[in-house]
């Protein structure tokens, strides 16, 4: 499928940004820069505007009772819902119409191109972008490991305009559907609305999200990807002939004749890079490896917003009372008000009133 977005990349733009694409070896960013900054000025825009003006609409009084740094965090999160349900959207509706890429073989998946995943990968990189910037401006509120996060993260997506398993870039943004529930727990709480009937309904959904969408899809897919990677580096007959390389290297921009010539416009060479297949590989296997840590700490998280026998709220200190560990008010004090933290991108710990925001990387 060619790029659906409605605008071309402007050809003074695409020249501007031609000497970085070809320093960086990211052929297809000049096609796709357009809507990489489009999606920065709407995740800012999110932000700044209508993060304030609906929240000053439906909940006026939490909203102006909330200080500087919470207030920040809020506006992080309505960005963050309005991401995971556009970024989501666009990932499925492409896997589900994109017929050039599901046509793609072995070889396709892992040197392909097409300009509907371009674009998953253009809004996604924008995000990216955006929340470092932010980062670095907030450096207070969310400290150098965020920051370094999103560093990261931003360098991750953008070896889609490689471009390099651009056909998994669709697939492995469905880890965000989890990211809606997530952040809807995350203005319960700040809602006053702990242990309610809603936050249970969405805490069922978040846990039943977050374990078919990273620990089931993500985990197969993650091991299609090894097997495709494996099969390109160890058989020759899954490698790229060198001629389907040379418009890449010439670095011509000319939109191509049909959606059918455009998947293997960029491929490159006969070989994965070695540098590319290990930071790959091992980036997504620690992510797999974070994501069943993080799930059972998000199920403890849920469980202590209510009481016993689906949740675990007070339990904890009635056992430091039968210890004699302090009083039964330190004890309960010490169960509802201790450390909480919410596992996701989106990971909040609340420490003594103090709020810190972390986010893991969508590889």
């Amino acid at each position: 499928m060619l790029d659906p977005f409605p605008l071309p990349s402007p050809g003074p733009l695409q020249r501007l940004t031609q000497p970085l694409a070809h320093l960086l070896s990211l052929p297809t960013l000049p096609l796709h820069i357009h809507e990489v900054l489009f999606a920065v000025l709407l995740y800012h825009l999110v932000n700044t505007r209508f993060s304030p003006w609906i929240s000053h609409k439906f909940f006026p009084r939490t909203y102006s009772s909330l200080n500087a740094r919470t207030r920040i965090n809020w506006d992080v999160h309505v960005v963050s819902m309005v991401q995971s349900l556009l970024i989501n959207t666009l990932a499925l509706w492409v896997i589900w119409t994109d017929d050039e890429r599901g046509a793609m073989s072995t070889t396709g998946r892992i040197y392909g191109y097409t300009g509907a995943c371009g674009l998953v990968q253009a809004f996604a990189t924008g995000y990216f972008l955006w929340d470092f910037i932010l980062c670095a401006l907030h450096i207070d509120v969310f400290g150098f490991g965020l920051l370094a996060h999103a560093v990261s993260a931003l360098l991750v997506f953008s070896l889609g305009f490689r471009p390099f398993l651009n056909y998994y870039g669709p697939v492995f943004i469905l880890y965000e559907l989890s990211t809606p529930f997530l952040n809807l727990h995350w203005f319960f709480d700040k809602l006053e609305m702990t242990g309610s009937t809603p936050q249970l309904y969405n805490g069922m959904l978040l846990i039943g999200t977050f374990f078919g969408a990273r620990l089931c899809w993500g985990t197969a897919n993650s091991v299609r990807v090894f097997w495709d990677i494996w099969r390109v580096v160890r058989r020759p007959e899954f490698a790229v002939p060198e001629a389907l390389g040379l418009e890449r290297e010439a670095g011509l921009l000319k939109e191509p004749v049909d959606a059918v010539g455009e998947v293997m416009r960029f491929a490159v060479g006969n070989e994965v890079p070695l540098w590319l297949t290990v930071s790959y590989l091992a980036s997504n296997f620690v992510l797999n490896s974070l994501n069943i840590w993080w799930f059972g700490k998000m199920i403890d998280t849920v469980r202590k917003r209510f009481d016993p026998p689906l949740g675990t709220k007070g339990v904890e200190g009635k056992k430091k009372k039968s210890k004699g560990d302090g009083s039964a008010s330190e004890a309960n004090g010490a169960a509802t008000s201790g450390r909480e933290l919410d596992v996701d991108e989106r990971r909040n710990v609340e420490v003594e009133g103090a709020e810190i925001r972390s986010r893991r990387r969508v590889i």
